[in-house]
Order: C-alpha cells, then structure tokens, then sequence
C-alpha cells in the first residue's frame, strides 16, 4: 500500500490541484448543443450546468474553508477530490439530462482544492513568499481554464461529449493519488468544533484590514468580469469582429494576467504586499485611462479597446496574489474560513459589476461604457489597496516605540 504523505506538499501538486478545481468550469462548453440533443432536452434547461455549478461553487467556498480548519486540509481535500471523480463518472454514465445535472452540480465539490490549497500555501509559508507562490499558482490557474475549451473541443469531436467527462476522473484519479503521497496536514491547530469555526465569520467581517483586501480582490476581478460581459458586443459594434477574430483577442486580458501572476512570482516575496498591490492597481488604471482617452481623440483602433484590457489583466496578476495572501494572513488561524469567505465575495463582486456591465452597455456605447466600466469597478480596487497601506501605518504608528 502506498504511504501517506508526512511532509509538506510541493508547490507543483498545489498548482495541479488549483488547476483541476478551475478546469471543470468550462473545458465541456464546446459540447453543450450536443449534450442537449443527445438529452433532448432545452438548451437553457442544459445551460444550469453552467450557472447552477458557480452557484454550487460559490457556497461550498464558504463551506470548505471552515471545514479544513476544523478537521485539516488534507482530509477536506481528498474527500473533495473523491466526489468529483464519482460525480465525473455519474456525469459519463448520465441516461437523462436530470441525472447529468445532478452529478454535474456535485463535481463543485472540486472547489475545495482552489481554497483549501490558498490556505495550504499559507499554512506552509510566511506572508509575503506566500504572495510569491499563490502568484506561480495563479499562471496555471489562468491557463487551465484558457486551454480547457479547446481541449474539451477537441475530445468531443473525436469521441463525444462524454470523453471530457472521462478526462475528468482521469484527472481526478491521477491528483487524488498525487495529492496521498506528497500533500500531507498543514493545518497544526485546527479548531475544537465546526461551530466554533464557522462562528469565526463574524471576526473576519470585523476585521477592517480583511474586508480591504477582499474588496481589492473582489472590483479587481469585478473589472475581468465586466470585460467577459462587454468586450462581444463592444467588438461587434464597434468593429464588426467576426466570432474567430474576438476568441483571439478575448484572450490578451488572460494573456496579461499570466504575465503579471508570473510577476508576482518573482518579485512579491522582495517588496510589502501593498507595493505590490498598488502597483497592479495603477498599472490596470493607467492602461483603462489610456483607452478612454484613444477613443475620445477619434483613435478607434482595436488595440484601443483590448490593449488596455491587456493591461488590466496584467494589473490584476500583480495585485491578486498578494491581496489573497494578505486577506489569508489577517487570521493566520483561520485561513481556510479566509480563503473561503474571500473566494465568495469575489465571485460575488465580479457577479455584480457584470450585471451592471450589462445594465449600462448599448451598441452605441459599448466601447465608451465597457471601459468606463472596468476603470471604476480597477479603481475602487485601488482605493481598497491605498486603505491596507493607510491602515498599516496607522498600525505603525500606534505601536509604542
């Protein structure tokens, strides 16, 4: 039998654990119009594998996080990582499109291993290398999901829609047995009982220099999140991109953020987490102000409207990984309960600015207003980030000499 781990895990099992937990999210999308026809079911009926998974997704945040912290990560995590590959197989053996949503909803169980894997980094690594790691983890956490649909694309069309279920539990399987061996308990302290943890909620929400970070991550995502909901209808109206040419450029935001987490690699164990943030935040600002002020002086070019997009995603891999370690370092204690309650209220800020991304866009002003838009959600980030260094100094200053 294969021994348990008895040491810390290797930052490459957490990076491969992260990434499973994000490629789900969308590597089947190709395969959505046949798994309605095969079910015969409503195309929107088959869309709640979509929606109804993030929800899903979004509450067991504030779940796992606890969770981990009263029991330990590592059991929290495999128990996870055994539902999704049962839910992966129930979703290959699906007869009806009811039995397919069902298992579908509880492959979000693979949640667990996006936050409990922030506070594994955590629990391994003081506050500013932990910003330097979750910004390695984060390049494979922009890939995982940028590569997923053309790999899911491609399984579909050579064996059918269920092949990408299959690649899940081989994939499950495969992170689970990794995960025995070189992920073992991080978690020294964990807590006396699950009630007591989860009533460690309402001591983070007190925590004024917690809510700071988890609003800087939460308007910094806010702003990709309006850039999803905005960018198709601002390049068809402004550009009349066709459908091939926007998949390209949709991509220059990940592209961004891939180099800015790989930024944050190298550089956020050398300078204060709020270096790093404001500097992500300014970078994002300046480039959507660049934008505004192209298209104001009649410069409509496509690069006005994605290059600063490009720098937004560039800002927020900066800003991201050491706003996660600083929200994770507020409590040291209860970094799972952090990871957790911080992962929900971005999801749930990035689900806002995108309806009111929506709300304002028109095909007259969709360039004007998307940007206008993804500037206010960067800097009500930055503003967020200038409050951390605020309320640091005022620590600082507070401390007796």
């Amino acid at each position: 039998m294969i021994s348990a781990a008895t040491s810390p895990p290797r930052l490459f099992t957490l990076i491969l654990l992260a990434a499973l937990a994000v490629l789900p999210v969308n590597m089947f999308l190709p395969s959505l119009s046949n798994i309605a026809q095969e079910f015969q079911a409503d195309y929107a009926l088959v869309n709640l594998s979509i929606a109804g998974y993030a929800g899903i997704a979004a509450v067991l945040q504030l779940i796992m996080g606890p969770l981990s912290d009263r029991f330990g990560r590592r059991p929290i995590l495999l128990a996870g990582l055994a539902i999704f590959i049962l839910a992966s197989l129930g979703c290959v053996l699906a007869t009806d499109i009811w039995i397919f949503l069902v298992f579908r909803l509880l492959q979000a169980t693979i949640v667990s291993g996006y936050a409990v894997s922030l506070a594994v980094i955590r629990d391994s690594s003081p506050e500013q290398e932990t910003a330097s790691l979750i910004g390695y983890a984060a390049m494979a956490w922009a890939v995982a999901p940028m590569l997923g649909p053309m790999f899911g694309g491609l399984l579909d069309e050579l064996f059918g829609w269920r092949a990408s279920f299959w690649a899940f539990v081989v994939f499950g399987v495969a992170v689970l047995a990794l995960c025995w061996v070189d992920l073992s308990e991080t978690n020294k302290a964990p807590s006396d009982t699950i009630m007591k943890q989860f009533r460690t909620y309402p001591e983070l929400f007190r925590s004024r220099r917690f809510w700071a970070y988890a609003l800087c991550m939460a308007f910094s995502t806010g702003a990709f999140y309006a850039f999803l909901g905005g960018a198709p209808l601002a390049a068809k109206a402004v550009f009349e991109m066709p459908p091939a040419t926007l998949g390209f450029y949709m991509g220059t935001i990940t592209a961004g953020f891939v180099l800015g987490s790989f930024l944050s690699g190298r550089y956020a164990n050398r300078y204060p987490l709020t270096t790093m943030m404001i500097a992500g935040r300014i970078v994002a600002c300046a480039g959507l102000v660049v934008g505004l002020a192209l298209f104001l002086a009649g410069a409509v070019h496509v690069m006005s409207l994605f290059g600063p997009c490009m720098f937004v995603g560039l800002g927020n891999g900066l800003t991201m990984p050491s706003a996660s370690a600083g929200a994770l370092s507020v409590q040291p204690q209860l970094a799972g309960s952090a990871s957790g309650l911080a992962g929900a209220l971005t999801v749930a800020g990035g689900a806002v600015i995108s309806s009111i991304t929506g709300a304002v866009l028109t095909e007259d002003n969709s360039a004007y207003a998307l940007l206008g838009v993804m500037l206010l959600s960067s800097l009500t980030a930055l503003f967020a980030a200038l409050y951390v260094l605020w309320v640091d100094q005022c620590e600082r200053q507070a401390k007796p000499t």
